[in-house]
């Protein structure tokens, strides 16, 4: 009888044998673990591990590992043994590598930029108690930076511009939503906009170019607040008999820096919640808005729309539910694919609340939130979870670069499934 511990050199998620292969289970995985011989189905397509739980793997960095006397055998577990019996390779599924974690904070803004002089990703983050984080070697290494004398803001947005140029935002009531700009890697930092007004509170901000970028803000006397720089440096208001009216109670989320797309110098999208799901277009500059309403949960103050995005084909998704309830797995996402004219419901849904979106390539997205990721091939149609780690916002910098941000300060870079 095998007592030793049964290796692998990389994680195990899923496998397809066919059904001779799974005839011959018996027979030839009884050599690892005897206990397993009585087994006589194979349960397909089994979640995927949760982290910080052993779930019968024994997981390290440099290999996975079962130990058949310690555990009783699950699915994932039997098929992690097959692969081995049939000297076939394990297959791998999607899954997040955690570059960073451990800080008291709530990560809420992730961004990221090439870096012009290296062959290298300048990964920038931010959230509660003051915490700014920058990474200029694809997230091997992170420095901690800070806005002097503000330990207490809470930084929900950052727009990474280069390695040394970003804007951030922070959020609350009155002038505690400030505006900064950095030009020097963190060193010193510009406040380019605050107001004392107890109802101005920032809830996203977005940006085309260093110079063209644009804040959203909750509604003021019935009016959304929509800020814009022309260049980097001055913050206005756009006028206030153009900006959208707010349907009663209906708010935006500043949850994950995701609700503000802006697809190009005079065309934004805004995505609305609390007691109202909608999607706010206007294609000059804000000269003139269109409403579509959305089929996403906004049955309360703690539902609506949380993130908006499109693809290069013009697929626009958008994903929220509601986050004090984030297992409730019904109205997560929609898509449009008439330039938010009209929006659809996906067939299925996102396995629960989801604070942020982003478009892999033409047809694959991605969404991210507290209670888990999911994963679209069909430009949000359906959907399929894929990990269980808590997330608040994603950032897509390209197919190989997607970056994800959450609670106690982690960041993870997904791992698609071709990738491993």
């Amino acid at each position: 009888m095998t007592s030793g511990v049964i290796c692998a050199n990389r994680e195990f998620d899923s496998l397809q044998p066919n059904s001779r292969e799974v005839r011959q289970l018996t027979s030839r995985i009884s050599r690892f673990a005897p206990e397993t011989a009585a087994i006589h189905t194979v349960t397909l397509g089994a979640p995927p591990l949760v982290p910080g739980k052993y779930n019968h793997l024994r997981r390290s960095k440099q290999k996975d590992c079962y130990n058949p006397l310690m555990h009783r055998p699950t699915s994932q577990g039997i098929l992690f043994l097959l692969s081995l019996a049939l000297g076939l390779p394990a297959a791998r599924a999607q899954s997040w590598n955690v570059l960073t974690s451990g800080l008291d904070t709530n990560l809420r803004g992730i961004s990221a930029a090439k870096i012009s002089s290296a062959s290298h990703i300048a990964i920038w983050a931010s959230g509660s108690h003051g915490v700014i984080l920058r990474s200029l070697d694809d997230g091997a290494t992170w420095t901690r930076l800070a806005v002097p004398g503000e330990p207490d803001l809470d930084f929900r947005g950052v727009v990474a511009i280069s390695d040394t140029t970003a804007y951030l935002m922070s959020s609350g009531e009155g002038d505690k939503s400030r505006i900064y700009k950095t030009a020097d890697g963190g060193a010193t930092w510009e406040l380019q906009f605050t107001d004392v007004n107890k109802a101005f509170f920032l809830d996203s901000v977005a940006c085309v170019s260093e110079i063209k970028c644009f804040a959203l803000g909750d509604p003021i006397n019935a009016k959304f607040l929509i800020l814009q720089t022309a260049d980097g440096h001055r913050w206005n208001p756009l006028p206030p008999q153009n900006l959208p009216t707010a349907l009663p109670k209906e708010g935006a989320f500043a949850a994950s820096n995701s609700n503000l797309l802006v697809t190009s110098g005079s065309e934004l999208f805004v995505a609305t919640g609390a007691f109202a799901a909608r999607v706010l277009h206007t294609s000059d500059g804000g000269n003139s808005w269109s409403a579509a309403a959305v089929p996403i949960a906004a049955d309360n103050a703690s539902s609506g729309i949380f993130a908006i995005t499109f693809s290069t084909e013009n697929h626009f998704l958008a994903v929220g539910g509601d986050y004090a309830n984030p297992g409730v797995a019904l109205r997560i996402a929609a898509f449009s694919d008439d330039r938010s004219k009209t929006w659809q419901s996906a067939t299925q849904q996102p396995s629960g609340f989801r604070s942020a979106v982003a478009a892999l390539d033409a047809q694959t997205f991605l969404a991210v939130g507290t209670h888990g990721s999911d994963l679209s091939q069909d430009a949000g149609v359906r959907w399929k979870a894929f990990a269980s780690q808590s997330f608040n916002a994603l950032f897509a910098l390209d197919a190989q670069h997607i970056f994800a941000a959450g609670p106690k300060g982690v960041i993870a870079q997904f791992v698609g499934a071709e990738s491993k």
